[in-house]
């Protein structure tokens, strides 16, 4: 056998393995297809660990009257990475935990319930700290956008039925 031989040989034998590797990782990312040891898209999110709350600061939610409401502890997603994550995976969350979304500035925001397990109620609040919008008990897993309607520069997610449970209510404000 010749150096070319050999060349074309191994050759052969890498693109061989190589359309095995395409083969095999199309037929097993493939919806469609009929091997039952796919896994879909839903089941490889279970496979996600569930991330943990960590304490970066508190909120306080105050009434109309200037009265103090309720005090959480807060994760904070200020950066694209983080809001895009926000509480998705997450399988409980406390009522003295909640999650502070800051954006750069006010505009019209819209949050969805993309690989989110637990339900969230969803609170839109403008650059002056006010509640614009509340979604209450938002579903869980649902990819329908939950819109604020008016500007937002914050959002906050706390546990769905927070905001009955305490009083929350639009118009009332934030402080952190």
């Amino acid at each position: 056998m010749n150096d070319n031989t050999k060349t074309l040989s191994v050759t052969k034998a890498h693109m061989t393995a190589l359309m095995a590797a395409i083969t095999f990782s199309i037929a097993a990312c493939n919806p469609s297809s009929n091997n039952s040891n796919k896994a879909t898209a839903q089941d490889n999110s279970t496979e996600i660990a569930e991330p943990k709350f960590k304490k970066e600061g508190e909120l306080t939610f105050i009434s109309t009257d200037g009265k103090e409401i309720r005090k959480i502890n807060i994760e904070i997603a200020d950066d694209e990475q983080q809001r895009e994550q926000g509480l998705m995976y997450r399988k409980s969350m406390s009522d003295t935990e909640g999650m502070l979304f800051k954006f750069s500035k006010s505009e019209p925001q819209s949050f969805w319930m993309h690989n989110t397990y637990i339900s969230l109620d969803i609170i839109y609040v403008n650059e002056n700290k006010e509640i614009v919008k509340i979604y209450k008990e938002a579903k869980p897993l649902s990819d329908q956008g939950l819109d604020s309607e008016k500007n937002a520069q914050y959002v906050v997610e706390v546990i769905g039925g927070f905001c009955d449970k305490f009083g929350v209510k639009e118009g009332d404000k934030i402080s952190f």
